[in-house]
């Protein structure tokens, strides 16, 4: 069996190596996994590819920018029997990865996703307004549209089968892309598990997300898919 860590990037110099090297790569051969590392390179204007490299990673080039882009490109570069996403710039710890590979092997899980919420969150690693405000709230909206039971819709750190994702679709080039797939995944009635995690303050490069934008943005997306 073959898990794969995709990992999409763009000006993560100076943190995407370090975020290749806590994949836990001996733990997870050891238990018997075959391992690659993909960095979907999201056209960066700095060192990103060459730093990703160098760390160990398979590294892909995508010139279409977008959150949802990038992982699309990755999924289809992957071929893993299970693959795991993370973001490149630190604030996930893939070296829990072996918790969300055991939550699919052991217990026959289709879909794991991280709860910052469930676990813990470093202080400064989250804006308070997407603490307290923006995160609660666009959870409970997809919770309630979709009939789901999340607790933390847009934690970036997931791991699902390569059959769940066949029965996914995804579409979305953007960030609305996280929120498509947690839809999905419930919509597909896939076996859903979430695993507390500690979120941590970004160990370089520059903030991707756009507060009031995104948060529209994936409003925006819930009401047109539920209602149109």
């Amino acid at each position: 069996m073959k898990v794969s860590v995709v990992i999409p990037a763009l000006n993560e110099e100076g943190i995407v190596g370090k975020t290749i090297k806590s994949v836990p790569a001996d733990e997870i051969i050891s238990a018997g996994y075959d391992l690659e590392i993909i960095v979907i390179n999201n056209n960066s204007t700095d060192n990103t590819a060459q730093e990703a490299q160098e760390a160990g990673a398979r590294v892909i080039l995508e010139t279409n920018r977008g959150y949802g882009n990038a992982y699309k490109r990755g999924f289809k570069e992957a071929d893993g029997d299970i693959i795991i996403m993370g973001d490149a710039d630190g604030t996930y710890p893939l070296e829990q990865s072996m918790d969300f590979i055991n939550y699919i092997v052991t217990d026959n899980c289709d879909f794991v996703i991280g709860s910052r919420f469930k676990g813990k969150i470093e202080k400064g690693a989250m804006p308070s307004l997407h603490q307290y405000i923006g995160n609660p709230m666009l959870t409970k909206m997809l919770n309630i549209l979709f009939h789901a039971n999340y607790s933390d819709t847009h934690c970036g750190m997931r791991a699902f089968t390569r059959e769940a994702l066949n029965k996914m679709n995804l579409t979305a080039p953007g960030m609305e892309f996280a929120i498509e797939m947690v839809i999905e995944a419930s919509e597909k009635n896939l076996k859903i598990k979430e695993v507390p995690i500690l979120y941590r303050k970004r160990g370089g490069g520059e903030a991707k997300l756009d507060s009031f934008g995104d948060g529209w943005r994936h409003i925006k997306y819930m009401l047109q898919r539920k209602f149109n």
